[in-house]
């Protein structure tokens, strides 16, 4: 009977230094689940008050934005928009160009070095925050192919070197730009800076080199 109750006592009193001793541990995995359910909120806050939170958060997202192109830092006022915004809305068209042009013999480009045809597919995606208040349409598609169309004609059964000029690199990135650019400046000569009927959001330009490989440049319109 003594030798019983001497084990239980050494047993309760085994178990309470194991409760103690995980206690830390038990109170950081709790603390490390809760972090993970709130979005908002960094793994670094603690329960003792310790709110690493904002800065840490701020800090990610600065980061994030600059390796997307985003945002460009504190202190600057530019009221451009860097990261694409919630727009729901949106309307893709297509069209084709066919054009030749070379990379100058340079290198790092192995055979494409040289004069090549290519086709492109080019689309564009218009995106807005809501439709037409009359129309329900992000944009009229016979606008957006027309301009479209005009924008490609430029390049179109051309020789991107005679365009371009010597040592620029009519790279499928570089023209995704030029494209990008050339509809920007058509859909403000269309809509001009005001007026129900304007295009309003953001547009996004991707040319599809082949069903293997594609680029796209995007940003606001108007």
């Amino acid at each position: 009977m003594l030798q019983m109750m001497i084990f239980l006592r050494i047993s309760s009193l085994f178990f309470a230094a194991s409760a103690t001793a995980e206690a830390p541990f038990l109170k950081y995995s709790r603390n490390f689940r809760r972090a993970r359910l709130l979005p908002t909120r960094s793994v670094f806050t603690t329960s003792e008050g310790n709110d690493h939170a904002s800065s840490s958060s701020y800090s990610l997202t600065s980061t994030i934005n600059k390796l997307r192109g985003g945002s460009k830092g504190d202190g600057e006022n530019d009221s451009t928009p860097t990261i694409r915004p919630y727009l729901p809305h949106t309307l893709t068209v297509r069209d084709s160009i066919m054009i030749a042009h070379s990379f100058h013999n340079h290198p790092s480009f192995g055979p494409a070095g040289g004069l090549h045809g290519a086709t492109y597919t080019v689309d564009v995606e218009f995106a807005s925050a809501s439709l037409h208040r009359e129309c329900n349409w992000v944009i009229d598609i016979g606008v957006a192919l027309d301009i479209l169309a005009d924008v490609l004609d430029k390049y179109n059964y051309k020789n991107l070197d005679d365009v371009f000029g010597d040592r620029v690199m009519t790279t499928t990135e570089f023209m995704c730009k030029v494209i990008f650019d050339g509809m920007v400046d058509k859909l403000k000569d269309k809509f001009g800076e005001s007026g129900d009927d304007a295009f309003r959001g953001w547009i996004k330009v991707t040319l599809w080199e082949s069903h293997k490989a594609w680029g796209s440049y995007e940003g606001p319109c108007l």
